[in-house]
């Protein structure tokens, strides 16, 4: 069975920032193309079957700098340190380890700033290798029927 649309798929998964830190090494189970996978590696498993092997680089624009990792936020001005130079392009990181976001300004108003928050990797290729374990229909498989009452 192939990977497609809507396939529950398990994989062995090791994805890492081109040349830097691990991000996830495990086995991972999902559905297909329910845009809970990375854009860059569905793309690379579309079609494959169980026991398949891939190893490449997915760009950071279908990695986690795709639409979905973008959010515009309107921040009241009173939100920032009263000493702060915020300038229209200014970048920089907020939150606390493990939560963090990068922050864009791109309008300043006296009394609002509007932003966008981008996922800290938003500008990392991510390196990745792949093993496809198994590949099934969405569905669990039907209960034995020595497992099912006469009243269901």
């Amino acid at each position: 069975m192939k990977i497609e649309k809507n396939r529950r798929v398990r994989i062995k998964v090791k994805l890492q920032v081109e040349d830097g830190d691990v991000l996830e090494e495990s086995a991972v189970e999902y559905f297909h193309d329910a845009g809970n996978m990375l854009q860059g590696l569905e793309e690379v498993l579309d079609g494959l079957e169980a026991g398949a092997k891939k190893s490449g680089l997915i760009p950071a624009r279908k990695a986690f700098g795709g639409e979905s990792h973008r959010h515009d936020k309107t921040v009241p001005r009173s939100e920032f340190p009263k000493d702060a130079d915020l300038k229209v392009g200014t970048s920089f990181m907020a939150g606390s380890e493990g939560q963090e976001v990068r922050i864009e300004i791109v309008e300043v108003g006296d009394d609002e700033v509007k932003t966008v928050l981008y996922h800290p990797l938003a500008d990392k290729n991510i390196s990745y290798e792949v093993e496809v374990l198994s590949v099934s229909d969405p569905a669990p498989p039907p209960l034995p029927s020595d497992l099912l009452s006469d009243s269901e």
